[in-house]
């Protein structure tokens, strides 16, 4: 499922192409992606006009010039491509087809309908059931040590558990979970109320700079990713941890080190001498 960074690039991507046009025609091929487009959803984003993008956790909103928001979730396999006048859009999986006056077609891609697409007003986003809950965004300015270990200070569960809660903190998944714990030099079994004072500090700082690194190398692709231009992310190549069991530890060096256990049904990956 694509991440923060993914979707943040995606964000970018739509926003550096969309804002300012208008919508000259829309095509909804499907009444239900993981949930029910709104009603008449073709007809009420005809005639709209791209104002901002921005992100909210793994969810991009795009705001309108009639005053509502597009907010759009990519699932596990959910992709936006920005086209010219004339690119195919009949691919079997291509739900969702924005035609601009200036000719960009603007196609969602999504071959597992895990995405979903819906609109609300402005004044209803903060309180939408989306978005009531979710923690802080790790790449904003209330996201730092002492406000990290406030949120884990009550949970008993294993730290990478803790962090996979979008109440915790907003947008991490497991990727970026794993590589940030490497970072920080926690094991992601130790009990999430313990990581309070300089373990905090170390695992805010890291979350942070992983996910800036993984912005500047366009994301990570894994199996359906692209950026909205059609390229590839390609920060998986600097993984130190993910997907690398068996391999040594980039740091120590000590042979086989990596490790993968199985926490939640997801995979997890540490190097057990490192990380504590």
């Amino acid at each position: 499922m694509p991440e923060l960074p993914e979707v943040e690039t995606v964000r970018r991507g739509l926003e550096k192409r969309l804002v300012g046009l208008r919508v000259a025609q829309a095509e909804a091929r499907r009444k239900t992606l993981r949930i029910a487009l709104p009603e008449r959803f073709a007809a009420r984003m005809t005639g709209r006009r791209f104002e901002r993008f921005e992100r909210r956790g793994k969810y991009i909103l795009a705001h309108l010039d009639d005053g509502a928001v597009l907010i759009t979730h990519l699932g596990m396999s959910g992709r936006f491509t920005l086209g010219a006048a004339g690119t195919p859009t009949d691919g079997p999986h291509d739900h969702v087809v924005l035609r601009m006056q200036d000719g960009t077609v603007a196609t969602y891609t999504d071959p597992r309908r895990f995405g979903l697409m819906t609109l609300c007003g402005e004044a209803e986003v903060d309180d939408h059931r989306l978005f009531a809950a979710m923690g802080p965004d790790p790449l904003g300015n209330a996201f730092n040590g002492p406000a990290l270990a406030a949120r884990l200070s009550a949970k008993r569960s294993p730290i990478k558990a803790a962090l996979l809660d979008q109440s915790t903190v907003a947008g991490l998944g497991n990727i970026y979970v794993c590589e940030a714990l490497y970072g920080a030099r926690l094991s992601p079994r130790r009990s999430a109320h313990t990581v309070q004072g300089g373990r905090a500090e170390r695992l805010a700082a890291a979350i942070r700079q992983v996910l800036d690194k993984a912005l500047r190398a366009g994301g990570s692709s894994l199996r359906d990713y692209v950026q909205a231009s059609g390229e590839l992310g390609y920060f998986q190549h600097q993984f130190s941890v993910y997907g690398r069991e068996g391999e040594p530890c980039p740091e120590c060096d000590c042979e086989k080190a990596i490790k993968r256990i199985v926490q939640s049904g997801r995979s997890t990956f540490f190097c057990a001498r490192r990380q504590r």
